[in-house]
């Protein structure tokens, strides 16, 4: 039973921190912006098919594959922040959600097109078997994916707190109007936010490409729990982003352990119902 127990601890300490990742680049763009970016989901599917079509043309793994998902990641989204989500700005806030949403839309349809609903597997990642650590069993692809997370993670939380243009970006989200009067380009500031998200969560994509499968609709369960890992941890905090994404790993593996499987992800939900019942504002918001 102990043991049992401390496996599915661990195993929602890895996954936990994976989510973090993702749900930090969701709260990163609703923090500058104020934009809820329901395409974010889907740019996690492109960085997961953007790492298995650079294993599958030119046999380069995941792991290696991370820059170029970061890389796409963040033109794609700077593209449409400029040409898409940046028009409607200005608008009330119903039609940047409904543009986002459009966005979700096209993109996961467009893939479905193009690659087919067929579930996809990178076969032979680097990485991969398992460590026994006593009674433990520790997935070498996931203990890599989570170890990466941590690191990208505290990457970000560094170029925030220590960089002049992590200061431009913390400087936006707390005040806009005293940013753009201390001359900040508020507008670069924006396409920079939404690129460095989204290139987040193609990084995350790459991670879980070496063990979870990959198809259109993977991001649509990643979306929706980065939701809830944002409005738990407080929109726009990015260590409250991290220590919520830890929390739902954990809520989501132990209640699949303790109660049905089938429920782990109503669980997850109803943490975030009680939480913006209890605190709307979040646990760090």
């Amino acid at each position: 039973m102990a043991d049992q127990l401390l496996q599915q601890i661990v195993n929602s300490l890895l996954i936990g921190s994976v989510y973090a990742l993702v749900a930090i680049g969701l709260t990163l763009i609703w923090g500058v912006m104020n934009v809820l970016n329901f395409a974010h989901g889907d740019f996690l599917m492109l960085g997961m098919f953007t790492a298995f079509w650079c294993y599958t043309l030119f046999k380069m793994d995941p792991l290696f594959s991370i820059p170029v998902c970061a890389a796409v990641l963040f033109l794609l989204g700077v593209g449409i922040y400029r040409f898409i989500v940046s028009k409607v700005m200005k608008g009330p806030g119903l039609a940047q959600l409904v543009v986002t949403f459009g966005v979700s839309i096209f993109l996961a349809n467009l893939a479905v097109m193009l690659w087919t609903p067929d579930f996809r597997l990178i076969e032979k990642p680097l990485l991969s078997g398992t460590w026994s650590l006593g009674s433990v069993q520790l997935s070498i692809p996931k203990f890599a994916a989570s170890v990466g997370s941590v690191l990208v993670s505290a990457a970000v939380f560094f170029f925030l707190k220590r960089t002049r243009t992590g200061k431009a970006i913390l400087a936006v989200e707390m005040n806009r109007d005293a940013a753009l009067l201390m001359g900040i380009n508020t507008e670069r500031i924006n396409s920079l936010s939404f690129g460095i998200g989204s290139a987040l969560v193609g990084i995350a994509g790459a991670f879980l490409s070496m063990y979870y499968y990959i198809h259109p609709q993977v991001g649509g369960l990643f979306g929706l729990i980065s939701f809830c890992i944002v409005a738990l941890g407080g929109f726009g905090s990015i260590e409250g982003a991290f220590i919520a994404g830890i929390l739902i790993g954990l809520v989501q593996t132990l209640g699949g352990y303790f109660f049905d499987p089938a429920y782990k992800y109503a669980l997850v939900f109803l943490v975030y119902l009680i939480t913006v019942w209890i605190r709307p504002q979040g646990l760090m918001g």
